[in-house]
C-alpha cells in the first residue's frame, strides 16, 4: 500500500488531512484489496484524485451539512467530507455512502 495520499508538492499550501483519514482510506484499501488483488491500489488513484480535484477548486463541491462540503470518489461509493475556510482545506473523513449519516457527522466538528 502507497503511504500516504497524494503529495504535499500538489496539494494546496494549507491542506489537512485529519488523522483518521488515514485509516478510513486503510480500511477501505484492505477491504477492496481482499476482493482483487490491485483493486484497493485502483481505490487509492481513485481518492487521490478526488483530493487533488479538493485542494484545486474546494468550492466546486456543494455544501451539505452546516460549513461541511462532500467530494464523490469516482468509481467507488466513497465520499470525502471537508471545510474550506479562510484558505485551508480540512478533510475530515472519507466514508462509504452507505454508512449511517451520524458516522461521518460525529467526525466533523
Amino acid at each position: 500500500m502507497r503511504s500516504s495520499v497524494g503529495s504535499e508538492a500538489n496539494m494546496a499550501a494549507n491542506f489537512i488531512l485529519a488523522p483518521e483519514v488515514e485509516l478510513d482510506i486503510s480500511e477501505a484499501y484492505c477491504w477492496y484489496e481482499e476482493r482483487r488483488s490491485g483493486l484497493g491500489e485502483e481505490f487509492l488513484s481513485c481518492v487521490d484524485a478526488c483530493i487533488q480535484e479538493i485542494s484545486r477548486t474546494p468550492e466546486m463541491h456543494a455544501t451539505i451539512h452546516e460549513e461541511y462540503r462532500r467530494a464523490l470518489v469516482r468509481r467507488f461509493p466513497y465520499a470525502v467530507f471537508y471545510e474550506s475556510m479562510d484558505g485551508t482545506v480540512t478533510v475530515y473523513c472519507v466514508f462509504h455512502t452507505s454508512r449511517d449519516p451520524k458516522k461521518w457527522r460525529q467526525r466533523l466538528k
